[in-house]
């Protein structure tokens, strides 16, 4: 169990992440304030109750990290596709689509 101050901030984190843009587990962790816990954010999405925008969630080389087919792949691939991001071989160009917070989205809208 992830304690209940760690999944707000992941919650706030990825409402900040717009629409058509995703973000790695790696990176989500260090904007969460927890560098080095990228699998600790598998385990909050998993936990938290809300429609988090979870599906903006990649791994670091922009494959979804459900197996290939799955019901969760497959919604994950869905949503993606309908906010404009290419998904081709279950993987997402993260050159392309990695979100980038600029200086003010860190030092104002972050909570850490």
């Amino acid at each position: 169990m992830v304690n209940s101050a760690v999944l707000l901030r992941v919650e706030h984190t990825l409402s900040i992440v717009p629409k058509g843009s995703v973000i790695s587990y790696g990176l989500l962790a260090d904007l969460c304030g927890l560098p080095g816990r990228a699998r600790m954010m598998g385990k909050c999405l998993q936990e938290i109750k809300a429609d988090c925008n979870w599906h903006r969630v990649l791994r670091s080389d922009g494959k979804i990290a459900f197996p290939y087919n799955s019901d969760r792949g497959n919604e994950q691939r869905e949503r993606l596709l309908s906010e404009g991001v290419v998904v081709e071989n279950n993987r997402v160009n993260m050159k392309t689509f990695a979100w980038s917070p600029d200086l003010h989205t860190i030092l104002v809208e972050l909570k850490y």
